[in-house]
């Protein structure tokens, strides 16, 4: 008989369909649709569809979130002449571009910005209120809050690039456009702008928690796949009661690489890794143009980056220019 090996064989449970734990929720919406199983889907997670639950922050947010979905694509559509060809050709190149800077803070007419202005309202209304659902959801499960907690961090990230550091400057022109590629420019152009991201302290921060959390989670979860014979994906019986799984998997990470886990403290470690990535980011974006101006400027001052020669003259710091913001 050949051996068990999980790397190429996908494991899917058939059995009477489950409709959850009960839930004891005065506030509690009742779940909808029968469940039923979808082979493909089990190959790559749970087989099992529905019952589905909704509440009211839930369809709040799923209709704040079309709405924004709407303006967006409404936009995109009329700027190329209503032409369902075109914008399937040119999608990646559409953008909803943020009000003129002249606008300041201001509400600007529809077609200069407003439609930006409205879709970004209720693209964050949808967030927030998504958020709001499954921390209650946790609580009511009586579950942590690890989860919401970790979409809180990307939340910050996304808050500071469309409304908090476009307030702090004081014109909505500071934010990102909504689009793919156009999203890709305004970061590099952002980058250009004050000196090279690169020489962010918090954007590398941002970039090691990145990769950081990749590699953690990989390591992780290609250890329990190698541990699963054993029982190793009963993690938390492994946490109480160390077995043979959690002894051969820490071992190997002693024998390679003198790093030793446990089954609980790798989730911290992974959950941390995550969360600090958009926390960090965030604070970089934050900070430029509100307190720094030019991040190479600032490194060579700060022994982060090499004074290179001045092959073509002198860098001047744009904060020192006549007419500079102060």
């Amino acid at each position: 008989m050949p051996e068990y090996q999980n790397l190429f064989t996908r494991v899917q449970i058939r059995g009477p369909a489950h409709y959850g734990v009960p839930i004891k929720d005065r506030n509690y919406w009742r779940r909808d649709g029968e469940p039923f199983y979808v082979y493909l889907l089990g190959v790559i997670g749970n087989a099992q569809i529905g019952p589905v639950y909704l509440g009211f922050m839930g369809t709040a947010s799923l209709i704040c979130g079309l709405i924004a979905f709407e303006i967006i694509g409404l936009n995109m559509l009329a700027s190329v002449n209503w032409d369902p060809v075109q914008f399937v050709r040119q999608l990646f190149w559409l953008a909803l571009e943020p009000p003129n800077p002249k606008y300041g803070l201001g509400i600007p007419p529809l077609n200069d910005g407003g439609w930006w202005l409205m879709a970004g309202f209720f693209l964050t209304a949808s967030l927030l209120l998504w958020w709001g659902r499954m921390y209650r959801r946790a609580r009511a499960l009586g579950m942590g809050t690890h989860v919401a907690w970790a979409f809180a961090a990307a939340i910050w990230l996304y808050l500071v690039l469309g409304f908090i550091r476009p307030l702090m400057m004081g014109n909505w022109g500071e934010a990102v456009p909504f689009g793919i590629f156009p999203h890709l420019d305004w970061t590099a152009a952002f980058s250009l702008r004050y000196g090279n991201l690169f020489y962010n302290p918090f954007h590398a921060l941002s970039i090691v928690f990145l990769y950081g959390s990749t590699l953690l989670f990989a390591m992780h979860g290609a250890t329990i796949l190698a541990v699963s014979r054993f029982g190793g994906d009963r993690e938390i019986e492994q946490i109480v009661d160390r077995g043979t799984a959690s002894e051969r998997a820490a071992l190997f990470w002693r024998w390679t690489m003198g790093f030793n886990a446990t089954m609980e403290s790798i989730h911290r470690w992974a959950w941390w890794f995550a969360v600090l990535c958009p926390l960090t980011g965030g604070i970089g974006i934050l900070l430029s143009g509100t307190v720094v101006d030019n991040w190479y400027l600032w490194a060579v001052r700060h022994d982060f980056a090499p004074g290179y020669p001045a092959v073509f003259g002198t860098i001047v710091d744009p904060a020192t220019l006549p007419g500079a913001t102060r």
